[in-house]
């Protein structure tokens, strides 16, 4: 996870970030729900790590910028063509050359290691922060309504995989549900280690969009 951070961020301090969320791992872990150790663990880590660089702030402005201009990009286009955007389609939209536009998917990628831990902040007055995996029912407990939101957070979720383009979809299943590395993807795959950081930030981006736009349409109505 070290790769393209600044030189300032020592490694050491990454492994104490990394600590931390193995403890949490440590303490949450149901052996019940039957999944590896090693897979949850590694999110929890992962996440912890994330969570202690944002609040260094260390990712520029300007690539914050960028993602959120290229998140409201594809909305549009998507909105318009009723279909994902190419590269090109979307290299045109923001005026930018394919190669600029596909080294900025480089550098959104390297401040966004798990986008899809992104936390979301509770609409109520609590301002509590949430990931994805934190809204998935303990099954021992009796919620209906807890789980009537969970299964809807996930069918959109899932609806809104289904929606990527083919080569973003298998990405998003041989990283998040297989667990292979970029590495590994991309020998899959038969491209490069970049290429494959490039489709993972982009199907990451459309997702965070549509799971977004899906929230506003609700509120609006």
């Amino acid at each position: 996870m070290s790769s393209g951070l600044p030189a300032h961020v020592e490694e050491a301090d990454l492994i104490s970030y990394g600590l931390l969320g193995l403890i949490t791992a440590i303490e949450r872990f149901d052996p019940g729900r039957e999944i590896k150790f090693e897979t949850f663990a590694i999110t929890r880590i992962k996440g912890s790590i994330i969570d202690e660089l944002r609040s260094l702030d260390w990712v520029p402005r300007s690539v914050r910028a960028k993602a959120r201009g290229i998140e409201r990009t594809n909305a549009a286009l998507e909105n318009k063509l009723q279909r994902a955007p190419t590269d090109v389609e979307m290299a045109e939209a923001l005026e930018v050359s394919v190669d600029d536009f596909q080294a900025s998917l480089t550098r959104i990628s390297n401040s966004a290691v798990v986008a899809l831990d992104e936390l979301w902040t509770l609409s109520d007055s609590s301002g509590d922060q949430v990931s994805l995996l934190d809204t998935i029912q303990d099954p021992h407990a009796i919620d209906p309504a807890a789980a009537m939101d969970s299964t809807e957070t996930k069918d959109r979720l899932a609806d809104a995989i289904a929606r990527l383009p083919e080569r973003e979809k298998l990405v998003v299943a041989l990283y998040y549900y297989e667990n292979l590395t970029l590495r590994e993807i991309g020998e899959v795959l038969g491209v490069t280690e970049s290429r494959v950081s490039q489709l993972h930030t982009k199907a990451v981006l459309r997702l965070k969009s549509r799971l977004q736009d899906d929230v506003l349409e609700e509120a609006g109505s």
